[in-house]
């Protein structure tokens, strides 16, 4: 079962000024991303890169552009498992995804959520990561897989953070 968590929606100017703009104009529950509005929903679909962030050893946000996924309830983060922001993450596990339209940059989704759990490619059961790279590859190049980004130098390992959605604020229209 999913858990609950609040979707803020903030007031913007898109349908001109109105007192209170660019505070929170509503506030409800949602279990599920197809909670959201529709037009924030299309954004998680798109191959768009996203901005996410996570707390570094000197206590401040580290920020990285990324390829986003989903499942319709979790957060999906696959990274090469020695990237230092593997560390950050499992020393605190919050992490905050900002996903802003390309065509609007006035048009966002923020997702603040928690790992729920760590799957390694190269554990029992890894083969999800695998499988997981390989799509948000086609989806983010169109290419078949497999993933073709592995660092050559190394053998590179993934590691797939399925992550709660704790809160999520939305702003703007298309």
């Amino acid at each position: 079962m999913s858990q609950e968590f609040v979707i803020a929606s903030f007031k913007d100017v898109a349908d001109g000024l109105q007192e209170g703009q660019f505070s929170v104009g509503e506030r409800r529950k949602g279990t599920t991303l197809d909670d959201l509005d529709p037009i924030y929903r299309d954004l998680l679909d798109r191959p768009i890169t996203v901005t996410m962030a996570v707390i570094g050893p000197d206590g401040r946000p580290g920020l990285t552009p990324m390829w986003f996924d989903h499942d319709g309830e979790k957060i999906l983060v696959n990274t090469a498992s020695h990237r230092p922001k593997c560390a950050w993450i499992r020393k605190n596990p919050q992490i905050t995804v900002l996903v802003v339209n390309p065509d609007n940059p006035y048009h966002w989704v923020s997702i603040k959520c928690t790992v729920a759990k760590e799957i390694h490619e190269d554990d029992p059961g890894g083969e999800r990561v695998s499988e997981h790279v390989n799509r948000i590859w086609k989806k983010y190049t169109g290419n078949d897989g497999p993933y073709g980004l592995r660092d050559p130098a190394i053998e590179e390992k993934r590691v797939l953070f399925e992550c709660s959605v704790d809160r999520i604020a939305t702003f703007g229209k298309p």
